[in-house]
C-alpha cells in the first residue's frame, strides 16, 4: 500500500496524534481529579466536579490504551526498552490509576464524610501522579536514556528509578501537571456554575501564566543546557530495522536543528507559549468555551514541540548514542505497518465519531439541579 519510509512517517504522525488525543481528553478529567479536594468545598461541589467528567473519563482512557498499543506494535524496540528503563515509574502510574475508577464508584456508596474525603484524596492521587510521571519520562527522553543494545538488539538499561528524578525531568513533570490542571480548570468553567465556576476560573488565571513561564524555562534550558542527538551517517529510510548500523553524535543545540531546517515547525513552540495566555484572556472575559479550546491547542503545541525537537529519534541512548532508537531503524516490518495502517483507517474515525457523539449528547452544565434530578444515577 505504502512504501516503508512513508509507513514509518505515518506511524510517527499517528502515535503523536494518539498521544495528543490522550493529553487533551484525559488531560481535563485528570485535571478535574487533581482539583477535586482543592476547589471543591462541599460534597455537592465535589459531586458536580466528578459528574462533569463522569460520562467521558472511561472513554478518554481509550486514547492512552491506543497509544500504548500502537507503540507496542509499531515501535516494539522502544516499547521494550521503555519498560526496562521506566518499569518502576510505569508501575507507580498504573497503581495510581487504580484509585480513579474505584474512587468514582465507591465514594458516594457510604454517607460518612471521612469515607468520602478519603476517596476524594484517592482520586487526587490517581489524577496527579500520572501527569507528573509522563512529564518526567519526556524530560528524560530529551536528555537520553542510559541503555545499550547487544548484538541481538536486546536492551540493557543501566540506570535507576531515582536517576530519572533529575532537575530538568522534574521541571517537565511539574509543567505537565500544570497543563493538566489548566485543562481541567477550563473544563470546569464550561461545566459548572456559581462559586465553583469562579474558583475554576481563578485557577485558570493563575495557572495560565505559570504554564507559559515553565514552558519558556524548559525551552531555554533545552536549547542552552542540554545536548541533543543527530544522525551523522547515511541511513536508509527504507532499510531494515537495525539501530546498530548508524552513527549518532551528541551536539549542543542539536534539538533545535529541525526548526532551522523547517521554519514552519516553529509554529509548535509558539502555540505552546501563546495559547495559555489566550486561555487567560478568554477566562478573564468569561468565554469558557474559547478558554477550553485554547488550553486544548496548548496541549497540541507542547506535545508537537517535543515530537518535532526529537525527530527522528524515539528514544536516544545517553550511554552509546549510536544505539539510539529512531523512526528509521526501530519500527515493525513493512507488512505489519501496512496492516496497522488499514486498521487505523477503519477504527480511528469510528472512535472519533462515537467520542464526539458522547460529548454532544452530554453537553451542558452540571449544577445542583442536575444532582437533584439524577440523585439515583449520578456519582
Amino acid at each position: 500500500m505504502f512504501d516503508y519510509e512513508t509507513l514509518r512517517l505515518i506511524w510517527w504522525v499517528l502515535i503523536s496524534v494518539l498521544l495528543i488525543g490522550f493529553v487533551v481528553t484525559d488531560g481535563f478529567d485528570m485535571g478535574v481529579g487533581t482539583l477535586l479536594p482543592i476547589i471543591g468545598k462541599s460534597d455537592d461541589e465535589r459531586r458536580m466536579m466528578i459528574n462533569s467528567i463522569a460520562p467521558h473519563w472511561e472513554g478518554n482512557q481509550v486514547w492512552l490504551v491506543l497509544a500504548a498499543g500502537a507503540i507496542f506494535a509499531a515501535w516494539p524496540a522502544a516499547y521494550a526498552t521503555a519498560f526496562s528503563g521506566f518499569y518502576v515509574a510505569m508501575m507507580l502510574t498504573l497503581f495510581a490509576l487504580f484509585f480513579r475508577p474505584v474512587g468514582f464508584d465507591y465514594r458516594s456508596k457510604v454517607a460518612n464524610p471521612r469515607w468520602k474525603t478519603s476517596w476524594d484524596w484517592g482520586i487526587f492521587v490517581g489524577s496527579t501522579v500520572p501527569p507528573i510521571i509522563f512529564g518526567v519520562a519526556f524530560g528524560n527522553l530529551l536528555q537520553g536514556v542510559p541503555f545499550v543494545l547487544d548484538e541481538y538488539l536486546r536492551a540493557n538499561y543501566q540506570g535507576g528509578f531515582f536517576a530519572l528524578l533529575n532537575p530538568f525531568a522534574l521541571l517537565v513533570g511539574v509543567f505537565s501537571l500544570c497543563l493538566f490542571v489548566l485543562q481541567g480548570s477550563t473544563w470546569l468553567q464550561m461545566k459548572t456554575e456559581g462559586k465553583l465556576y469562579e474558583r475554576a476560573r481563578k485557577v485558570t488565571l493563575i495557572m495560565a501564566p505559570i504554564a507559559t513561564l515553565l514552558f519558556a524555562i524548559a525551552g531555554i534550558w533545552l536549547a542552552k543546557g542540554i545536548d541533543g542527538f543527530v544522525i551523522s551517517s547515511n541511513i536508509d529510510h527504507n532499510g531494515v530495522s537495525n539501530p546498530l548500523i548508524k552513527m549518532v553524535e551528541v551536539q549542543p543545540g542539536a534539538w533545535l536543528h529541525n526548526y532551522s531546517d523547517y521554519p514552519i515547525t516553529m509554529i509548535a513552540p509558539l502555540v505552546g507559549l501563546l495559547f495559555p495566555l489566550i486561555a487567560f484572556v478568554m477566562s478573564y472575559f468569561k468565554h469558557s468555551g474559547f478558554a477550553f479550546f485554547a488550553t486544548s491547542i496548548t496541549q497540541f503545541g507542547v506535545l508537537l514541540t517535543c515530537a518535532v525537537s526529537m525527530f527522528p529519534f524515539i528514544m536516544p541512548s545517553s550511554l552509546n548514542p549510536s544505539h539510539s532508537l529512531t523512526v528509521w531503524d526501530s519500527t515493525s516490518s513493512e507488512v505489519t505497518l501496512n496492516i496497522m495502517t488499514i486498521a487505523a483507517a477503519i477504527f480511528l474515525p469510528i472512535i472519533l465519531l462515537y467520542t464526539s457523539f458522547g460529548y454532544i449528547k452530554m453537553f451542558g452544565r452540571v449544577g445542583k439541579e442536575f444532582l437533584a434530578k439524577h440523585k439515583h444515577s449520578a456519582y
